[in-house]
């Protein structure tokens, strides 16, 4: 039985969930398989077909979107009526109100330099600072590349080997969630799809894994610990909350930190590998060349030059200009995951470092943003939030972490290129 407070926080809760039910980004800004078609036609030297009209006609919105918004604000207001204006979980929810309009307002300008201004201010640029003289993402994706570069096929093993079938890779996964998964009231489907550009993707309560495809044992391992792990736990944990059933959705803030949590995840888990990393930081260098006037030929040409074949090429450079036009500025999104990583393991340090250990598995809650981590905190304590059911066992072991970030509070200190010349000896 819930209280007065409960009831009017889950009343106001279920008004964001149901209100943002219909928005489906991903596929508001996706091209069709006649756009590829006529590219490759074309013979990958002409620039995709795609402008507003594009959008408009093959991928028109299934609401209302001036409605929506309005539905939004409305919500807004009612929220800050009912719970006032100082209320924590009152300003999640009234910072999700906004995200959302921020969403119908971008899929609006589909096409124009608009979306991409928004999609900066909503998922970040690949020049942005983590604090004052800090490096960028871009600085990010140029280090590592350089680095990926002086290991390349040293690190190769039988796992890197794709010699599972897409049927073959739902069956191992559904066997391995049915064991973490271990709530059968609700059950995790593992199902084939053509319909996405990923080669797998969390949804509600299952993961698709792309038609056709060939995987490895670290391709599969990184799915079971992003796609299920984080991105399906975290959606479980979100649909068990009794009251702020909010935590089940997630606006673009908590893509960033629930993409952040499945990368750190996977470096956790040693699921992470070197063509992994290096397909995130092309992402932002795919992001960053668009951001700098770049169109779809030379992010395409990009992409070829790092050995992916035309098809790969292709999908990855759509995923950069996805709900842009061919040569117009890019969709952000795929900043999220390197992004995310670099906050997610720098809150980590800090928490260990002031003794909030025990705040990092409420991380995993639902689809939670970084910043409202000491606002979910007190509403676990007021008993408003229960805590996440499904944490990976790296985060639930606080102890092994905090000795894991203990040491990496102090290798920061350590000035590497002076490192770099007193090991010269014996590094070479």
């Amino acid at each position: 039985m819930l209280t007065d407070y409960q009831s009017v926080i889950h009343e106001l809760s279920e008004l964001i969930v149901n209100a943002q039910k219909p928005i489906r980004v991903l596929d508001a800004l996706k091209w069709d398989a006649r756009v590829k078609e006529r590219f490759f036609k074309n013979k990958c030297k002409k620039l995709p077909r795609v402008n507003t009209t594009y959008y408009l006609e093959k991928n028109p919105l299934q609401f209302d979107p001036f409605k929506k918004i309005q539905e939004f604000h409305e919500i807004e207001r009612s929220i800050r009526r009912k719970l006032g204006q100082y209320s924590g979980v009152g300003s999640i929810m009234q910072r999700m109100c906004h995200e959302y309009s921020r969403v119908v307002e971008m899929l609006l300008v589909r096409g124009t330099p608009k979306f991409t201004e928004i999609s900066q201010e909503l998922y970040g640029s690949s020049e942005d600072a983590f604090h004052v003289g800090a490096p960028t993402l871009k600085d990010l994706a140029t280090l590592v590349s350089s680095t990926l570069a002086n290991i390349k096929d040293q690190v190769v093993t039988d796992a890197d080997i794709e010699k599972y079938s897409s049927e073959e890779t739902v069956q191992i996964l559904q066997d391995r969630f049915a064991s973490y998964f271990t709530d059968k009231t609700n059950s995790v489907r593992v199902e084939i799809s053509d319909g996405i550009l990923a080669d797998a993707a969390a949804g509600a309560e299952r993961i698709k894994i792309h038609k056709g495809m060939m995987f490895s044992e670290r391709e599969i391992r990184t799915f079971e610990v992003h796609e299920g792990w984080v991105h399906l736990g975290t959606t479980m944990n979100g649909l068990a909350q009794p009251v702020c059933t909010f935590l089940s959705k997630g606006p673009p803030s908590s893509t960033i930190t629930q993409e952040g949590l499945a990368i750190i995840t996977e470096v956790f888990t040693f699921a992470s590998y070197p063509g992994r990393l290096k397909r995130l930081t092309n992402r932002i260098t795919g992001v960053n060349m668009a951001e700098e006037g770049a169109n779809f030929l030379e992010v395409f040409h990009f992409y070829r030059e790092q050995g992916l074949d035309e098809n790969d090429s292709y999908h990855s450079a759509t995923r950069v200009f996805r709900g842009s036009i061919p040569d117009g500025g890019p969709f952000t999104k795929d900043l999220s995951y390197s992004k995310g990583f670099i906050l997610i393991y720098n809150y980590i340090r800090l928490a260990v470092q002031r003794g909030l250990v025990n705040q990092i598995p409420i991380l995993f809650m639902g689809k939670t943003t970084l910043e409202d981590i000491h606002i979910l905190s007190d509403l676990v304590e007021e008993e408003i939030a229960i805590p996440p059911q499904y944490v990976p066992p790296q985060f639930r072991d606080l102890a092994a972490l905090s000795a894991w970030m203990c040491y990496s509070l102090f290798l920061n200190k350590l000035d590497l290129q002076r490192l770099a010349t007193d090991f010269k000896a014996i590094l070479l």
